[in-house]
């Protein structure tokens, strides 16, 4: 039997709603690896509970299947508040559904927060500045958002749920904090996304062409997960309400990815071409001035050690469900 540590009574109680999912189970290692009690809320929706599964009999851990649509009462210190699909794929396979969670959830936390004087941090997104005419994005550009567009269940649900949070500060005196974050990849990310990182990484190490939509000169600025889950930690416990942009500030080509996925996915593959989505952005690089100077943070792992990881996370689940697959064939 595992031996665990007794718990200090004075340990820190932190919800993480979305916490089974990609960024939010990241954040739960760090905070249960620092001491925090933690409390998971999830619908499993785009979570896996195989992601928090090292946790699931800890006595500082506890998981609860619930919809941040809906109402819940706890006793808590602290909220990460990342409960979203925040990939077109499952957040436009449902998009009513997409707002209510950005919207309600949102509310749903506040009046918690509200309740409780917890503190509430809100994973924003750097989606909010739609297809930029601002470059890089400073937190002071308004951005330029279709409002009607088939993302805008996602980029304006983000929208209305930073008004909500400003609202809630000076209404109630909620203590907020807003993270607007840009594109982030590692491990734990689902193989069906859609996010452009899995997709290459997946076809790839299928050995299928890299799909590339548009001409590929679109660009990208990508954040590997742990300085991401860094950066969140460092604005929790700051001094600012923000929003304050969270990203890697080093600016790729959709091509210049392509290339070195099948650089180190040495699988022969080629690219194909596809017609670009609706409203997908053409530039997105974020202005990390604030967060430099609010907290001393910046990204320290480079695309290249960070897809190295992440490549080796996809092909250890890779090999795993080909063995399945083979086994299932021989029955």
């Amino acid at each position: 039997m595992e031996k665990y540590e007794e718990i200090e009574q004075d340990s820190e109680v932190v919800l993480v709603t979305g916490g089974a999912g990609f960024v939010g189970s990241h954040l739960v290692d760090r905070l249960m690896e620092s001491g925090k009690t933690v409390i998971v809320i999830d619908n499993l929706y785009t979570g896996r509970k195989r992601n928090i599964f090292k946790w699931l009999n800890h006595p500082r851990f506890e998981f609860i299947r619930h919809d941040v649509v809906e109402p819940i009462k706890l006793q808590v210190d602290k909220i990460y508040h990342l409960a979203c699909p925040a990939s077109p794929v499952h957040y436009q396979s449902d998009p009513i559904k997409t707002t209510m969670t950005s919207v309600w959830g949102t509310r749903n936390m506040l009046e918690l927060a509200k309740e409780t004087g917890a503190r509430l941090l809100f994973s924003s997104t750097s989606e909010v500045y739609g297809d930029p005419h601002v470059h890089p994005q400073t937190e002071s550009y308004w951005g330029h958002v279709n409002p009607i567009g088939i993302r805008s269940c996602y980029d304006e649900g983000k929208r209305c749920a930073e008004t909500l949070m400003f609202d809630y500060h000076r209404t109630h005196n909620v203590d907020i904090r807003v993270a607007r974050i840009f594109n982030t990849y590692g491990p734990r990310m689902m193989e069906n996304d859609g996010r452009v990182v899995s997709n290459f990484i997946i076809q790839a190490l299928d050995g299928k062409d890299l799909t590339v939509y548009g001409d590929g000169k679109q660009t990208r600025s990508f954040c590997y997960v742990d300085d991401l889950v860094s950066g969140l930690i460092a604005l929790m416990e700051g001094n600012i309400t923000g929003p304050v942009n969270l990203g890697n500030p080093t600016e790729f080509t959709i091509m210049e990815l392509a290339n070195l996925v099948k650089e180190k996915i040495k699988n022969n593959v080629n690219v194909c071409y596809e017609k670009i989505p609706q409203d997908d952005p053409k530039q997105r690089k974020p202005d990390i001035s604030l967060a430099k100077k609010e907290f001393n943070w910046e990204p320290k792992i480079p695309l290249t050690k960070g897809l190295d990881l992440t490549i080796e996370y996809f092909a250890k689940r890779y090999e795993s469900q080909k063995k399945k697959e083979s086994e299932k064939e021989k029955k």
